[in-house]
């Protein structure tokens, strides 16, 4: 079993990149909401506790407050920000409000260069975000850096192995961040930095075994890196006794239900049986607008799918167990059990929008990874590496990437753009991790053939990024740009105008739904 490092989420928008950086260090991680119960802590056998960041004031009415028993464990505690106020607050030392706040980049000067700092150069570049800030040190501590404005930017108790930073050292303008948290890691916390993707693979093929036992098994395949990872790790652990369950909801695109077929069972092996429900789902779709709503359709007609197909190939016993791909940030973006006081950014289709009356108990093997993560495992399963590094594609498929009522129409629209959007950016060398066409509930007024037109604005996206979490807007050529701009308008019937979405995330998701 390997280290296990828990982060308490005080709200912070940095969270989920504490977690990031702990695994970069090959270090498992959970995030754990901050009232998290004692029993919740203890039960992962932590070699330390990262207290984060967040958006409240010590002070402030309903504050989070530090959950006392954490100075009982006796294990190592890493304050970040706000976590470094409550440790300051609760300990007896005092927190004010400033004069002078500190936002963005800023110099810190290192006072002791032990512990945290160890060899490290003084002064270091920092990234500040804090309204309040310590004035005076709880007993027993000691200063460990300053900054001009900020008289203790680190602290320590090393009696206790307590530790503090009122900087971030989670993000890249912290660029010695990385090295600082190794210290933490490996240093303080006496990790051992065993955290493999071969390693999961073991840990999770053992899990797998002991929760199914000798039952069958479905998998809910859609083609994506996710649920392929996922298929292959499952038969990994129960071989023939996997059954992969490939809905067509007709909500694919252009020639995607082929290929997937010919995926997996040409190169994969693995047994696969497709459903086709397109009717169904479009159905059910009919004059629904709201994304949250749509996403809930899906995940719940999924399920029902699912259940049918599981009586069908039901032998002496019914199946019982559905595995899926959920990752990491599908939990937290659609606010899961793991992270009760963070806003729901939208409900994934197989988290939040799974059914109440569930029939099947659930196997989601890669819950705990970010998508960085994944792609690793499925090169360590052996699995092909244009599989492995496919662009992703949402469960609910072209139904959020069409703003406002999903029908046929629409959906004809949406392929065909879709289609020329992929080529083009598939012919050029540009790295993007994501590209898609986006069908708009707008309509403008154009001139083709001497005409006037009135027909659809189609949007596309396309960015860079590393797990899902953040990402930027790819700059693309303006040839590309151009070229996919005129087969557009000429080639798909419907659309008169194109533009290109240059938000990244945050503030904006990946999708536009």
């Amino acid at each position: 079993m390997s280290d296990t490092i828990v982060i308490l989420d005080f709200g912070s928008q940095y969270t989920q990149l504490i977690a990031r950086r702990v695994r970069e260090l090959r270090v498992y991680c959970e995030i754990l909401p901050h009232d998290a119960p004692r029993e919740a802590i203890t039960r992962l056998k932590p070699r330390g506790i990262i207290l984060s960041g967040g958006p409240n004031s010590v002070y402030d009415p309903g504050a989070p407050s530090l959950p006392l028993f954490l100075l009982d464990l006796g294990l190592p505690l890493l304050g970040i920000c706000y976590g470094m106020q409550l440790l300051a607050y609760h300990l007896g030392g005092r927190v004010e409000k400033p004069t002078v706040r500190e936002y963005g980049h800023a110099t810190v000067h290192i006072d002791r260069a032990e512990s945290l700092f160890s060899n490290l150069p003084s002064p270091i570049s920092v990234w500040m975000s804090h309204g309040d800030q310590i004035i005076a040190l709880p007993q027993g501590f000691v200063p460990l850096a300053h900054s001009e404005t900020c008289p203790f930017a680190a602290m320590a108790d090393p009696a206790h192995r307590i530790y503090a930073l009122q900087f971030h050292p989670e993000v890249v303008h912290t660029p010695q961040g990385l090295d600082i948290l190794r210290n933490f890691l490996f240093d303080v916390c006496g990790c051992a930095g065993d955290w493999t993707p071969a390693a999961f693979i073991a840990a999770a093929i053992e899990q797998i075994r002991a929760r199914v036992g000798s039952a069958r098994i479905l998998c809910a395949l859609s083609g994506g890196v996710d649920s392929t990872v996922a298929a292959a790790l499952v038969g990994r652990a129960v071989g023939e006794r996997l059954v992969c369950v490939f809905v067509d909801h007709g909500l694919l695109r252009a020639g995607e239900a082929r290929a997937v077929n010919q995926v997996f069972q040409e190169r994969l092996g693995l047994e696969i049986v497709t459903v086709d429900a397109q009717g169904r789902f479009v159905a059910k779709l009919r004059g629904v607008t709201d994304p949250e709503q749509k996403r809930k359709i899906i995940g719940a007609e999924f399920i029902r799918v699912f259940e049918e197909t599981a009586r069908a190939v039901a032998t002496d016993t019914p199946v019982r167990f559905l595995a899926q791909g959920t990752l990491y940030p599908d939990v937290i973006e659609s606010r899961g059990p793991e992270r009760q006081a963070a806003a729901r950014i939208k409900t994934h289709h197989n988290v939040g929008g799974l059914p109440e009356d569930l029939q099947f108990d659930l196997v989601e093997p890669l819950r705990y990874l970010f998508k960085d993560e994944v792609r690793a495992v499925g090169l360590e399963l052996g699995l092909p590496k244009e599989i492995v590094y496919r662009q992703p594609f949402p469960g609910p498929g072209l139904a959020v990437r069409i703003l406002g009522e999903v029908t046929e129409e629409r959906l004809a629209i949406l392929r065909a753009a879709d289609a020329v959007v992929r080529e083009e950016i598939d012919r050029c060398e540009s790295e993007v991790w994501q590209y898609f066409a986006v069908l708009t509930p707008l309509k403008t007024v154009g001139v083709m053939g001497d005409g006037r037109t009135y027909d659809h604005v189609v949007a596309v996206r396309a960015v860079t990024s590393a797990d899902g979490m953040t990402a930027d807007w790819a700059r693309l050529p303006y040839d590309v740009l151009a070229r996919i701009s005129s087969r557009l308008v000429n080639e798909v019937r419907g659309v008169n105008r194109v533009v290109y979405d240059i938000t990244s995330k945050p503030p904006s998701t990946i999708e536009w739904e």
